[in-house]
């Protein structure tokens, strides 16, 4: 119980300071004058000042409070190897009860899971217990102990840091003499351009031995081996590899395990690259101008990826006007350069309404052909003349075009619909204005075309249809290379707004990545990727019903799931991913890779019990460390021999042979509080009154 004497004004400051002021005033003439009663006079000014002050006294109940101490338990990835799962169960059980049994402690235990932390910042100990400690002030807070591997990555610099003045204690859950393989990458790049190679360097360690060793190291690209290495432990070894394609490639770097060592899971490292495309270059050839001539221009020159070389046929051979070639200002049409020697620089070759007039030789069509067949892709924009005698599929390159023309140029107006297999194929699928219903097909909201070339396509994909139904863009695989087939001239009708227009550009720039193998316009495509605590599983296919997919799991472990149909050619699913590492989804056909969780996490760079760092910091709080590995104990049940806890109001250390201290603390809980005015009610006024008699009685003698 406490006693507080305190003051509540009856009236402001200022007049009460006037008021004491003549107080002062008129007991000082009393004195000088020697007037009757002065002393009296004074005492009863000073009770009435007094009674203005209203002194109050306030009586206050507490009840002590008990000290808190943070029992922080490292559950990281790291510290659920081996033993330490068990070790660590032991010595929280342990320090609960005896620190439950001090009247003067209370525990807060902290389970810090580093599957919490965010962009694999790795074991945040530190930052658990503040999180925990921040409606606890520091005055209450008795001490820490820390259950963990040592591998702790938000270890304060000094004890100020730590926000209370309390002794900190460390129980180590693992062995001095632990022994683990790592691999490490130190030098990985995170783009690099498709086609090229990039420079990557890493090195094996052996941790708690200490001789070296030649180990076998394995590379895999996207799951598939690509090399086999020796190399000695402690050595910086440098590797060049190759990009194959845009988008995300996951290489995996596996050394063979160690014998005895903690875990294999850090036995292999992994990098993602992201390849890019250096910039398309295309080959546009206008047989002749034409109102969509610029359309074609336009839409490739709009697009930075693309490096465009165009040609427009001007003055074929035939046409003979007398007109002496040094006095033209055309530009020789480079046929043997771009046809012969640098064929195979081009990503995609564009004839647009180009035919038979005697500029390219025969034998150039037959290396078109085999280009295509090599991995090239070709694309012919149809008019008028592919239905004629001149017409392309007349060369040596109609063994690669899959619509061989019927002669019939149809010049009615239609509306370009997506077919059955468009609205699955990536190139048409989702087109801006497509309203696709298996049961009534399309209902566009696009401008007419009013020209198109019959055809009867053999095989490939044909994914718009035209007038009558018939086929008016085809897409098909000619060995490693693509062809496209658009049989219309009239593309540009929805470039000038005709009726309305139309998703010209969409159409005509996915034709073209599709023609030159952009990842994301592939038809049969498999892709995962971590989503929140699921591994989201997505198929694209052409296939009515895809199959079901095997999900292997980093431990080994597998699932089978069938997806569910999202929109026309993508199924979808998702399972949760409980572990962090490398998932395998294959369904027979495609495969892919995903890797969930942060790459190469720093829990598991090192996993090897340490107090390196931790020990400086419960040094400087006078705290102790102890190691209380399976080796450790005396005991060989791994029943751990607890420490005496010891209260203390203050102390230099807070631990010594057998114990470990904890601060008492002061803190209290106000319970109750009572107030008493001393000049309020019949006190005060009897008080008063009898002063005032006191004074007149002396007065009246």
């Amino acid at each position: 119980m406490d006693l507080d004497i305190g003051f509540a004004p009856l009236f402001p400051t200022t007049l009460l300071i006037g008021l004491t002021a003549l107080s002062l005033v008129l007991g000082g003439y009393m004195i000088l004058t020697r007037r009757r009663g002065r002393f009296l006079r004074g005492l009863a000014f000073a009770a009435l000042l007094t009674a203005f002050l209203n002194p109050t006294v306030t009586r206050i109940e507490r009840d002590p409070l008990p000290g808190i101490v943070a029992l922080v338990v490292d559950a990281s990835e790291s510290a659920r190897l081996a033993e330490r799962p068990a070790l660590s169960a032991t010595i929280r059980e342990a320090l609960e009860a005896r620190l439950s049994a001090h009247g003067a402690f209370e525990v807060r235990t902290i389970i810090a899971n580093s599957d919490n932390a965010t962009g694999g910042s790795g074991t945040r100990l530190f930052e658990s217990m503040a999180h925990t400690l921040a409606d606890v002030p520091p005055e209450q807070i008795a001490g820490a102990v820390f259950i963990t591997d040592g591998q702790i990555h938000d270890v304060p610099d000094n004890v100020g840091a730590l926000g209370f003045n309390a002794p900190l204690h460390a129980f180590i859950t693992g062995d001095t003499d632990e022994t683990d393989r790592r691999i490490i990458l130190n030098q990985t790049p995170r783009f690099g351009i498709v086609g090229q190679e990039q420079q990557v360097t890493f090195r094996v360690s052996d941790d708690g031995v200490n001789i070296l060793q030649r180990v076998r190291v394995t590379i895999r690209r996207d799951g598939e081996q690509i090399a086999t290495l020796n190399a000695t432990t402690g050595d910086t070894i440098t590797l060049s590899l190759g990009i194959e394609h845009g988008g995300a490639t996951i290489f995996e770097f596996e050394v063979e395990p160690l014998a005895g060592e903690l875990t294999a899971a850090n036995n292999v490292a992994v990098m993602s690259l992201e390849g890019i495309r250096e910039n398309l270059r295309v080959l546009l050839v206008s047989g002749e101008p034409h109102l969509g001539e610029r359309t074609w221009r336009n839409l490739l020159k709009s697009d930075a990826a693309v490096d465009l070389v165009h040609f427009t046929i001007l003055r074929p051979p035939e046409k003979q006007d007398g007109t002496p070639i040094n006095q033209l200002s055309l530009i020789a049409f480079p046929t043997r350069e771009l046809f012969s020697v640098k064929i195979d620089e081009f990503d995609l070759i564009i004839f647009d309404r180009y035919q038979r007039r005697g500029v390219l030789p025969i034998v150039y069509f037959d290396n078109i052909a085999r280009y295509v067949r090599d991995g090239g892709a070709l694309l012919v924009a149809a008019g008028p003349e592919y239905a004629a005698p001149e017409s392309l599929y007349r060369t040596p390159i109609a063994p690669v075009l899959a619509a061989q023309p019927t002669g019939i140029v149809i010049n009615t107006p239609y509306y370009p619909i997506v077919s059955e297999a468009g609205a699955r194929h990536p190139v048409t699928r989702g087109l801006p204005g497509t309203v696709f219903d298996p049961a009534n097909g399309n209902n566009p909201r696009w401008g007419r075309w009013l020209r198109m070339i019959e055809t009867n396509p053999d095989r490939g994909q044909t994914i718009m249809n035209g007038a009558n139904g018939l086929p008016l863009l085809t897409l098909s695989h000619e060995e490693d290379g693509r062809v496209a087939i658009l049989l219309s001239d009239q593309a540009w009708l929805w470039s000038r707004g005709f009726e309305g227009g139309g998703p010209h550009i969409p159409l005509l720039r996915r034709l073209s990545h599709w023609l030159m193998k952009e990842p994301e316009l592939e038809e049969e495509r498999l892709i995962a990727w971590h989503s929140g605590s699921n591994l989201v599983i997505e198929r694209h296919t052409m296939a009515e019903i895809p199959g079901a997919v095997i999900i292997t799991a980093p431990d080994g472990s597998t699932e089978s799931m069938r997806l569910e149909p999202t929109t026309p050619g993508i199924w979808r699913g998702a399972v949760v991913a409980e572990d962090t590492g490398i998932f395998r989804v294959s369904d027979g056909e495609e495969s892919t890779l995903a890797h969930v969780g942060p790459l190469n996490s720093l829990e598991l760079i090192n996993v090897t019990a340490t107090e390196q760092f931790i020990a400086p910091l419960v040094q400087q709080t006078g705290g102790a460390v102890a190691w209380v590995g399976s080796s450790s104990n005396d005991d060989e049940d791994t029943n751990f021999h607890m420490p005496r806890i010891v209260p203390l109001r203050d102390a230099s250390d807070w631990a010594g042979d057998g114990w470990i201290g904890f601060r008492r603390v002061s803190a209290s809980m106000v319970t109750d509080t009572y107030s008493l005015s001393l000049f309020a009610g019949l006190l005060g006024l009897a008080l008063l009154l009898g002063l005032l008699s006191a004074t007149w009685y002396r007065e009246g003698r």
